[in-house]
């Protein structure tokens, strides 16, 4: 529970790096918070009472205030998703900025799983200590 919630405490923390551990579990808890507004959603839609053609009633507002707790969700979660995918390029000694190929359309999402899957370097490297603590004398002689 601890690795899901550090990209959380580490908010907008760009610095440093991130097990493949850290990464993974953050990315479980986003997409069981999604989840369950999505099940919120579902027995929200199931309990209003469609209304006659051509009249309105809560149902539409109900719906449009369940999208709007998705998008609300997707804000708060964008900057540490941002953070922890740097951290974890940093983990491989490779620049943060890489996070932006995440962007590129199609196939974008397919280089980032590639490198989220990659393991970081052992030992310390130029964006700090090896966070599984790898990296003592024989460490170095094998580097």
């Amino acid at each position: 529970m601890d690795y899901m919630l550090m990209p959380l405490r580490r908010y907008a923390d760009f610095s440093g790096r991130a097990q493949r551990q850290e990464y993974w579990m953050f990315m479980l808890f986003s997409a069981l918070l999604y989840m369950a507004v999505a099940v919120l959603l579902l027995v929200l839609a199931a309990s209003v009472d469609l209304p006659p053609a051509g009249k309105s009633n809560g149902a539409s507002t109900a719906m449009l205030a369940g999208m709007g707790l998705i998008v609300l969700l997707y804000l708060f979660l964008f900057i540490p998703t941002l953070a922890v995918q740097a951290r974890r390029f940093h983990d491989q000694d490779l620049s943060g900025w890489l996070v932006l190929l995440g962007f590129i359309p199609y196939i974008g999402w397919l280089v980032l799983f590639i490198f989220m899957c990659i393991d970081g370097t052992a030992g310390s490297n130029r964006f700090g200590p090896d966070p599984k603590g790898r990296g003592g004398a024989e460490a170095q002689v094998f580097a």
